[in-house]
């Protein structure tokens, strides 16, 4: 999903945003899930569906995150009218110091409501799998709390933190616990197929549409054509439409926002991905109204373990 490290910000996102607006009308929003920490944040003009998985972020450093330190999100006091219809996740590390980030979470959630865990391993090069050995006091929590997982999956070689099979190897050793794999498991059928068979893995889509831009250009940080899921990734609503007839329970809706672009310097050559949230919201309202509200809501709902949308209202 998100970046650690980095503060959860949308477009002009600044100290003078007024919380006195009503904030569906800014964000055209009614709730959507949020990972760690969320700042202001100014309206996109796009309006944005029910439920939406995006972008996680923390207050603080890379440098914190990797030396397995809690990060506190900003203050409830700060956090105006979209607090109500934010869901936060918090974000942790596998596998440093993971008894005192517990403790903090313990802490947190007498605070602050604690909707899910989320874990982007790659950056901070934390071995997803050891979430079952240091980081077991993270599925204690989630279990304890009746909350899910939002993990970052990959499927490359070269990136051996995040791998989507092994965290779906997670998902069936914990079948009391929700997990979801982020990214639709980079179009890997086969790990797609293995989310369809776990009652408790699900898939989100989150940038979805530089996804897509990957296949359509050959990059290697997507399932190889063997292993792909068939669509047309010219055509992003269409691989949404085939997503969700294919994997009709399992597939959520997301957008990484604000991520859902991304420029790097790789191997001495500058990529860039660039997406807007427009294009993805374009892509999601491709499909039928009855499409849009399974991939968005429904199946959101169940993988959050909320019995309907009027929890926040």
């Amino acid at each position: 999903m998100g970046r650690s490290g980095e503060g959860v910000r949308g477009a002009e996102a600044g100290d003078d945003a007024d919380p006195r607006r009503d904030y569906r009308t800014l964000q055209g929003a009614d709730r959507w899930i949020q990972a760690a920490a969320l700042y202001r944040i100014r309206g996109q003009p796009a309006a944005r569906p029910d439920w939406e998985v995006v972008a996680a972020g923390v207050v603080g450093t890379a440098g914190d995150a990797r030396a397995g330190g809690v990060i506190r999100p900003t203050s409830q006091s700060r956090l105006p009218v979209q607090w109500r219809k934010t869901l936060p996740f918090v974000m942790v590390d596998p596998i440093r110091r993971t008894d005192e980030q517990a403790a903090e979470l313990v802490k947190l959630r007498a605070e602050y409501r604690i909707h899910g865990i989320k874990i982007q391993s790659t950056i901070i090069q934390a071995d997803i799998k050891r979430l079952a050995h240091e980081g077991r006091v993270f599925l204690d929590l989630a279990r304890e709390w009746d909350v899910p997982f939002l993990i970052h999956s990959s499927v490359i070689e070269s990136d051996i933190w995040a791998q989507a099979h092994d965290i779906l190897d997670l998902a069936e050793a914990n079948p009391d616990i929700r997990f979801c794999a982020a990214h639709s498991c980079r179009f890997d059928k086969e790990c797609l197929d293995r989310v369809n068979t776990l009652p408790n893995a699900w898939f989100d889509n989150s940038a979805h549409c530089i996804h897509c831009d990957c296949v359509v250009e050959e990059k290697p940080n997507i399932a190889p054509r063997s292993r792909r899921f068939d669509s047309d990734y010219t055509n992003p609503a269409r691989v949404i439409a085939d997503l969700a007839a294919a994997y009709p329970n399992k597939f959520m809706w997301g957008s990484d926002s604000p991520f859902y672009s991304y420029a790097a310097e790789i191997d001495k050559k500058v990529v860039k991905l660039i997406s807007t949230y427009e294009r993805e919201v374009a892509a999601l309202r491709a499909s039928p109204p009855d499409v849009v509200q399974r991939i968005a809501v429904n199946n959101t709902l169940k993988y959050l373990g909320l019995p309907n949308k009027s929890t926040f209202d």
